[in-house]
């Protein structure tokens, strides 16, 4: 049996708008078998694409709004742990997640979300600090905070092999 570790590779958006003077920020609701989180927008990398395509479609997918990431907020390592019935060990997972931010986009009007999403939300930086009990990740408010400090790092820090670009034969 092959016990190599692989961590799950997911990318995230922190989308920041102003509303007559009010800072928010683009969030998810999503359900989820822990009941209805909230989440940045963000999903898994598909095969094929880089992590900044990654970004631009989930957004998408996930909000109705096009999406345009300008900088690396941060990559980030999480673990997460779930007791499954009827198993013995936990259920043992390991997130590597690129956050990016950037330029909000058109909204796409009439698009269906993604399974599971219930609405894209706006809120504040106090109401997202004070939700944490309902955040999906605590990956939301990390790379918040690293947002709001003024984290940025070019795109071009990460690096896609056109090999992984190739259609499969």
């Amino acid at each position: 049996m092959n016990k190599r570790w692989k961590p799950n590779v997911t990318v995230a958006a922190v989308i920041e708008r102003d509303f007559d003077g009010i800072r928010k920020f683009l969030l998810v609701e999503e359900q989820t078998r822990d009941g209805l989180k909230l989440n940045n927008p963000a999903g898994h990398l598909d095969p094929g694409e880089s992590p900044v395509q990654g970004c631009i479609r989930e957004t998408l997918e996930e909000t109705a709004f096009h999406f345009t990431p300008t900088a690396l907020v941060g990559v980030y390592l999480s673990r997460f742990e779930r007791i499954q019935p009827d198993e013995e060990l936990p259920l043992d997972v390991t997130y590597l997640r690129f956050s990016f931010c950037g330029d909000l986009g058109a909204h796409v009007a009439g698009q269906a979300l993604d399974k599971g999403i219930v609405r894209a939300v706006w809120l504040t930086v106090d109401e997202i600090r004070g939700s944490v009990p309902l955040h999906r990740s605590p990956l939301v408010l990390t790379s918040l905070e690293d947002y709001l400090a003024g984290r940025r790092f070019p795109l071009d820090v990460i690096s896609t092999d056109p090999s992984v670009l190739l259609p499969k034969k």
